[in-house]
């Protein structure tokens, strides 16, 4: 590996920062940092200064939000993936957008490697190791925290030893990741799902008690089934998902609970905040119900299970995520329309849906003056839908034969 480069997915966190002078060391690699904002709280300035600080020869840092709203989390939205119909995959969703840009960077530097600061615990290190083997197989994996047996207390040790800036000494009993599509925390007391997660837990949304009294209303626009509205005003859907973020967050919405089945096998316990993605998910469940029959809504859904499994087993990369997006994509060409959402005291609902596409026509549903339902159709319609039943109940009703008890031998 002498004289080779690998490229670190950064975070400027103490992992990553250790990881630096640590492949140097143990690998004898030159370390390229990569850093990618999708929408966590970062100053990528400084984060960019604190790699060359603590040994990378280049950093390099891109603002992706713009890119992971359109690419990653609106196909997610027209598939409404919901991971064991709870998780809106919002770390699951952000780390293939991260591998590709490490194999972007990899492929510019000639390097032969790409690295995570992913444990072997975790889920995340299989998302990264399968981004990479999806887009450039030929490239290494290394995972440094997969390799070093230190606690948390020799790398602050092992940083000062090697002048990586260490900023704290103290750890949060949480492990959090934030990008725009959600918050999850994890570890501390929260690994006993007995107790309730206390609220120093949340930061994007107010306890639900605490709500406003008065409900807030926001009415969502849709072309194909991608948001591009928010009352009346077209927006960025970055800007858009941040912007609900904010606001159903006051309200108390986007609170998620959840033991979770990892892909290495294991239970964990995860707590996420999500307001944008709930509010954004249930509007177009509701716009969907308004503009598309029965079947396909039904199967749809076997198709949103897979689509949501696929993505959470860190296969954004494989062939089948690219086949279903095109059934879902030719599913969404009639979800065109308007969605009013309310939030009130946690909760996000629909109370108000419109579209030119809508499938529910009064004339047809109403059972006041104008109604063109045909009622006296109903009759026979309910004889040729239940003469299977019919038929079955008649045949069952008739004596069977008797059976002998001795057959005959042969």
């Amino acid at each position: 590996m002498a004289n080779s480069k690998v490229v670190l997915a950064y975070s400027g966190g103490l992992d990553t920062s250790v990881a630096i002078p640590w492949l140097r060391e143990s690998k004898g690699l030159d370390v390229v940092a990569v850093t990618v904002d999708v929408g966590q709280p970062v100053d990528l300035e400084r984060v960019r200064k604190k790699a060359i600080a603590s040994g990378a020869v280049a950093a390099y840092v891109a603002d992706a939000r713009r890119e992971f709203a359109e690419e990653f989390i609106a196909p997610a939205l027209r598939a409404n993936a919901l991971y064991e119909g709870i998780y809106p995959l919002g770390t699951a969703l952000a780390r293939p957008l991260i591998g590709r840009h490490l194999v972007e960077v990899a492929r510019r530097e000639d390097a032969a490697y790409v690295a995570h600061g992913c444990t072997g615990k975790g889920n995340d290190q299989v998302r990264f190791d399968l981004s990479t083997t999806g887009l450039a197989p030929e490239l290494g994996v290394i995972a440094p925290a997969r390799e070093w047996k230190m606690t948390r207390e020799d790398e602050i040790v092992y940083a000062r030893e090697h002048g990586v800036p260490v900023e704290a000494t103290s750890a949060s009993p949480y492990s959090t990741d934030e990008n725009l599509w959600g918050r999850s925390v994890e570890c501390g007391i929260l690994e006993d799902p007995a107790i309730e997660p206390p609220e120093e837990v949340y930061a994007w949304t107010r306890s639900p008690s605490a709500a406003p009294d008065q409900p807030a209303y926001v009415t969502v626009s849709f072309e194909r089934g991608t948001p591009v509205a928010l009352d009346g005003e077209r927006r960025p859907l970055h800007e858009m998902i941040a912007h609900l973020n904010r606001l159903a967050g006051d309200h108390g919405v986007g609170r998620i609970d959840h033991l979770e089945s990892r892909v290495v096998g294991i239970k964990s316990r995860e707590v996420y905040e999500c307001p944008a993605a709930l509010v954004l998910i249930g509007a177009h469940q509701a716009l969907e119900a308004l503009v598309l029959p029965r079947d396909l809504l039904e199967f749809k859904r076997t198709v949103e299970q897979r689509y949501a499994q696929l993505v959470y087993d860190g296969l954004w990369f494989a062939p089948l995520r690219g086949a279903l997006d095109a059934f879902v994509d030719s599913t969404q060409a009639r979800v065109t329309g308007e969605v009013a959402m309310k939030l009130f005291k946690g909760r996000a609902h629909p109370v108000g849906r419109r579209s030119e596409n809508a499938l529910y026509q009064p004339a047809l549903a109403t059972y006041s003056t104008g109604d063109r339902f045909r009622s006296e159709m109903a009759e026979g319609f309910i004889y040729v839908w239940g003469l299977p039943v019919r038929t079955w109940s008649a045949i069952g009703a008739a004596p069977t034969a008797s059976v002998a008890t001795n057959p005959p031998r042969a």
